[in-house]
């Protein structure tokens, strides 16, 4: 048998089990909490009257029976959309969680990976807050100018910022400051595990394939964290493999 670091990454679902239910619902994450996992990724998008919902958005109709964005439809209207039917007729009961309704839901089953697509930092760090979710979370924005902004105004709340090479690492290191680093397989080498360690920063590999080897192969890395589209299969890679 295989040696096993003792240390297995933490595993993140990315937007919930979204191969098995539709994505960034209730009924898709609760299948990771099922399978154990430590995160849940969700992306939070806000209405047009400032409320917070898990989507990825902007538009509707990709995840929903719903037309145009998502920062065009007030609460009201969101709150009615069907948000599972696209993906199965069995999830027509699916609705878009509402931020608030899910992180209460969430707390004490599993830890929370913030996709911020749009949200101001004031309504989210107020959730967070009130949640109690601190010590538990983790945030990554697209917007670079928002990601910046949440080291001024919380430097306390964990940052993931995605690289590809040693120099973007120390590159962004320098300017943002991150936590986390996101990273594909294929750009994960010692130079940069080392470089991370060195500055305190949790390396996270993003692999989106079902493949056995891979899994094998992250493992005897020794990140701290994995986001992955089938965390069903790793567990089984990694439980076979202690």
């Amino acid at each position: 048998m295989a040696v096993v670091p003792a240390n297995t990454p933490e595993i993140i679902c990315h937007r919930g089990a979204n191969e098995l239910a539709p994505e960034n619902t209730y009924a898709s994450s609760q299948i990771c909490l099922d399978w154990g996992v430590d995160y849940v990724e969700i992306d939070v998008s806000t209405s047009a009257d400032g409320v917070l919902y898990v989507i990825h958005g902007p538009e509707l109709n990709r995840t929903t029976n719903g037309s145009g964005r998502i920062d065009q439809q007030t609460s009201e209207t969101l709150d009615q959309l069907d948000a599972g039917s696209w993906f199965d007729p069995a999830f027509a009961s699916e609705r878009i969680p509402r931020v608030d309704a899910f992180l209460a839901w969430i707390k004490g089953k599993a830890k929370v990976y913030f996709d911020v697509k749009s949200a101001t930092h004031d309504a989210l760090i107020e959730q967070v807050e009130k949640h109690d979710l601190a010590d538990e979370c983790f945030f990554w924005s697209g917007d670079n100018e928002w990601a910046l902004r949440l080291k001024q105004v919380a430097p306390h709340l964990p940052l993931k910022v995605n690289v590809k090479s040693l120099e973007t690492l120390i590159q962004r290191h320098d300017h943002f400051g991150m936590d986390i680093i996101e990273i594909s397989l294929d750009n994960v080498d010692d130079d940069i595990l080392k470089a991370a360690s060195d500055l305190g920063i949790r390396v996270m590999v993003y692999h989106q394939q079902n493949e056995p080897e891979a899994f094998r192969r992250i493992i005897n890395l020794g990140v701290e964290m994995l986001n992955l589209n089938h965390a069903d299969s790793f567990i089984r890679v990694r439980d076979a493999a202690r």
